[in-house]
C-alpha cells in the first residue's frame, strides 16, 4: 500500500524539481540575452547621433514616429513568429539596434545639456534600481501577480494612444504626464514579467527577453527625458 503513495510523492518531487530546472534555466538565458542586447542598443544611439539620423527624426517628429511604430511592431511580430529558433536572436538584437538609432534623438538632445551625461548615467542607474526592485520582488515574493496584466496592457494601450496625441499636436504637459504614466505601468510592467517566468507562465527565454527589454526602454527614455526637462543644464 505504500509503494505507489511512495512513487507519487517521487513524481512529485520530480516534477517541482524539473520546473525549478526549467524557471532557472530560462531566467539565467534571459538575463544573460537582456544584458547582451544592451550593446546593439548603445550602438543604435550612437550611429543615430553620428549619422546625423537624430536631425533628421527631429526635424520629422510625425514621420519618426510612423518609422518607429512599424519598425518596432513589425520586428515584435518577426521575433515572436521565430522565438524557438536561433533567427529569434537576431531578430531581437536587430530590433535592440533599431531601438537604440530610435533613441539617438532623446540621447542627443540631453548630451547637448552641461550635465548631460550626468543625466544619461542617473537615468540608467534609476532604471536599474527600479529593474532590481521589482525583480527582487517578483522572485522573493510568493503572490502571484498575474492579475496585473489585463490593467496593464489597458493601460499601456491609453499611454500608446495619448503619446501618439502629444507628439501630433505637441502638447508638452501632456508629454510629461504621459512620461510619469509610462514610468509607473513599465515599472510594473518589470514586476509582471520577472513573475510570469518565476512561476512558470513564460517559458522562452526570447519573448521574457523582449518583454523585459521593453520596460527598460521606456522606464529609461521616459526617466530620461524627465530629467532632461526637470534637471537640464543650460550653457
Amino acid at each position: 500500500m505504500n509503494q505507489p503513495f511512495g512513487q507519487m510523492q517521487e513524481y512529485g518531487y520530480s516534477q517541482t524539481r524539473d520546473s525549478l530546472l526549467v524557471r532557472n534555466r530560462v531566467l539565467r538565458n534571459t538575463y544573460l540575452l537582456l544584458a547582451l542586447s544592451l550593446i546593439p542598443t548603445v550602438l543604435g544611439a550612437w550611429l543615430g547621433i553620428a549619422t546625423g539620423l537624430r536631425q533628421v527624426m527631429s526635424g520629422s517628429p510625425i514621420l519618426s514616429l510612423i518609422v518607429f511604430l512599424a519598425g518596432a511592431f513589425g520586428f515584435m511580430f518577426a521575433i515572436e513568429k521565430n522565438k524557438n529558433s536561433s533567427l529569434g536572436v537576431v531578430l531581437l538584437l536587430g530590433f535592440t539596434l533599431f531601438m537604440g538609432i530610435m533613441l539617438s534623438r532623446l540621447v542627443g538632445s540631453v548630451l547637448g545639456l552641461a550635465n548631460g551625461a550626468q543625466l544619461i548615467m542617473m537615468a540608467f542607474g534609476g532604471t536599474a534600481a527600479i529593474f532590481g526592485v521589482m525583480a527582487t520582488i517578483a522572485t522573493v515574493s510568493k503572490r502571484n501577480f498575474s492579475g496585473l496584466g489585463k490593467w496593464l496592457f489597458v493601460g499601456a494601450l491609453v499611454l500608446l494612444v495619448a503619446s501618439v496625441i502629444g507628439v501630433v499636436f505637441q502638447l508638452s504637459a501632456m508629454m510629461i504626464a504621459m512620461s510619469v504614466l509610462a514610468i509607473a505601468i513599465f515599472s510594473l510592467y518589470m514586476l509582471y514579467d520577472v513573475n510570469q517566468i518565476v512561476n512558470g507562465g513564460e517559458t522562452n527565454y526570447i519573448s521574457a527577453t523582449l518583454a523585459l527589454y521593453l520596460d527598460i526602454y521606456n522606464v529609461f527614455s521616459n526617466l530620461l527625458a524627465l530629467l532632461g526637462i526637470f534637471g537640464g543644464d543650460r550653457e
